[in-house]
């Protein structure tokens, strides 16, 4: 491993070395140990501030193995496609349903217990045991997904390779994502969060929490156990005031809503239909 690290670091440096096989096989090696699960772009790390590290070589590593790679005609049944990065194969043996046209890259990891609807996951991913990727739902490079979340139907998960110092959108475990979501830009959704249809959260959009007695912001984090729901404020421009999309917690997730909650379920407690 930490020689794979230093050729990694090297050849993004220098993108000649490129054309060294040792470099080639770090990078080959890279993608494999993603693939299978045994490394990951971004993980927990209790030393860190803010609860998560990322590997930066990893992300290079991604980088990199786009220009080792040649275009190739992919054949799939009777679809074919025309691209520089495999199909992830295997799926029986790693104990993850797939219903027909949901595609995941090779370089993802998705563990055993996932159901993919027809659905998209993207190289550098990690999928948790037991999530569900509803129809239509993406899940963008190198995010981070954990177990037994849900990401209901068209739920974009946006992705990051560039800046290799970016953070990628991390979801942990047990979170309800609503339908139409959009999760990009790094953001991070605590445990257990529960996000109402239509949230949209990128790095710059204020989050208000308006359970208390007084509005409280912040940017780029879900609390664990919050639930959020689209929501607007008042911004001044030189035409006029507008209002501006920006996510309302409301409040904490119920006890009685835990591990198998329905959106519904969770919003109900809240008088709120979305």
């Amino acid at each position: 491993m930490k020689q794979n690290v230093e050729l990694i670091q090297n050849a993004w440096n220098d993108r000649k070395l490129l054309e060294n096989d040792k470099v080639q096989n770090a990078v080959f090696d890279t993608i494999e140990m993603l693939d299978k699960g045994k490394i990951r772009v971004a993980e927990p790390d209790n030393s860190n501030e803010k609860g998560w590290i990322v590997n930066q070589w990893i992300k290079k590593a991604v980088i990199l193995y786009f220009p080792l790679r040649k275009m190739e005609k992919i054949d799939d049944g009777i679809f074919e496609y025309h691209d520089k990065i495999p199909i992830k194969k295997g799926f029986k043996e790693q104990g993850v349903r797939v219903v027909p046209d949901a595609i995941a890259r090779y370089g993802a990891f998705i563990n055993k217990g996932v159901i993919l609807m027809p659905s998209y996951v993207n190289i550098g991913a990690w999928v948790g045991g037991y999530t569900m990727v509803d129809t239509w739902a993406t899940v963008g490079s190198c995010a981070q997904i954990g177990e037994h979340v849900h990401l209901s139907g068209g739920v974009g998960i946006g992705g990051v390779l560039e800046p290799v110092q970016a953070a990628p959108v991390i979801v942990e475990d047990n979170a309800f994502i609503g339908s139409r979501c959009i999760v990009v830009e790094g953001v991070h959704v605590g445990k257990e969060a529960v996000l109402g249809a239509n949230v949209v959260l990128t790095g710059s959009t204020k989050i208000i929490d308006v359970s208390g007695n007084e509005p409280k912001q912040i940017k780029g984090y879900i609390p664990e156990r919050s639930v959020v729901i689209p929501g607007s404020y008042t911004k001044k421009f030189n035409a006029g005031e507008y209002q501006v999309s920006c996510a309302l917690i409301i409040g904490k997730r119920k006890a009685s809503t835990d591990k198998k909650t329905s959106l519904n379920d969770a919003l109900r407690n809240y008088d709120v239909v979305v």
